[in-house]
């Protein structure tokens, strides 16, 4: 019951023209949308659904994908297991930077040595540590892969 309904009551249940009734309210809406407002939203919506799968990223992935070879042999003080050969004084000092062999390209290498400071995320707690003569390799450029053909890319040894 509203306050309307109550002033209707006390006159005895009669509405007058000069008490209006709670049965209409006027409600100002929006008016409807046109049929060239409806058809540029649906063709709108028809080229956004024709066009979701260039919206997903992808993976950069080359055409075709072979592992390197390896390069044969490797450091003598490690045994030749590990396929480089480092920085150390027991390797030759013209010794192959890249990690791969048959391959023509780029090679980029630094030793990093210095501090780290490691955080606990759960404490706080911080503590410094040496990071000694990391070996950081990149390479760029042509090589031939383990199926026999000739493939470009990048590679890093980190």
């Amino acid at each position: 019951m509203n306050i309307r309904d109550i002033s209707a009551w006390k006159m005895g249940g009669k509405l007058t023209a000069q008490t209006p009734g709670p049965i209409h309210q006027q409600i100002n809406l929006p008016q409807g949308m046109s049929r060239r407002g409806f058809t540029r939203t649906a063709g709108g919506a028809a080229v956004l659904a024709s066009t979701v799968g260039l919206w997903k990223p992808t993976l950069a992935q080359a055409k075709e994908w072979s592992d390197p070879q390896h390069l044969p042999g490797g450091t003598p003080v490690l045994g030749g297991g590990f396929h480089v050969f480092g920085p150390a004084a027991f390797d030759p000092v013209d010794a192959e930077p890249a990690t791969i062999t048959d391959f023509n390209g780029f090679v980029g290498l630094a030793y990093i040595s210095g501090m780290v400071t490691q955080t606990n995320n759960k404490t706080g707690e911080k503590l410094r540590l040496p990071f000694v003569e990391s070996d950081m390799r990149f390479m760029q450029g042509v090589y031939k892969g383990q199926d026999g053909r000739m493939h470009q890319g990048a590679l890093a040894l980190v």
